[in-house]
């Protein structure tokens, strides 16, 4: 009976819709965060002295806080965002593939 649901789960045109859908959007996603990520350990590596640079005279914030947090903040909003589509459109597909496995 599982074998059968599942045949039926992997040649659904919803399924497939799912999956590739959710493969492209993690992909795209983490292909940003990468970039973000490795764009600043790279300006750790190659400009200290930039990112040490303070952001005002007399203060001791640099330049290097405000990034590191900002590299945290697109994170956590990334994150957020892969929710918000997985809990709107991933999940009205997985329905769609859920009531055509029952149905067939």
């Amino acid at each position: 009976m599982n074998d059968l649901i599942c045949q039926r789960i992997e040649g659904s045109a919803h399924f497939r819709e799912l999956v590739e859908k959710r493969q492209r959007f993690a992909a795209i996603l983490s292909l940003i965060m990468l970039v973000i990520y490795v764009g600043f350990i790279l300006l750790i590596a190659f400009a200290p002295a930039w990112l040490g640079t303070p952001l005002h005279a007399g203060t001791t914030v640099t330049r290097g806080i405000p990034l590191g947090i900002g590299v945290i903040v697109i994170s956590f909003l990334l994150t957020g965002l892969y929710v918000w589509r997985a809990n709107g459109e991933y999940d009205r597909l997985t329905k769609c593939v859920i009531e055509e496995a029952k149905t067939s």
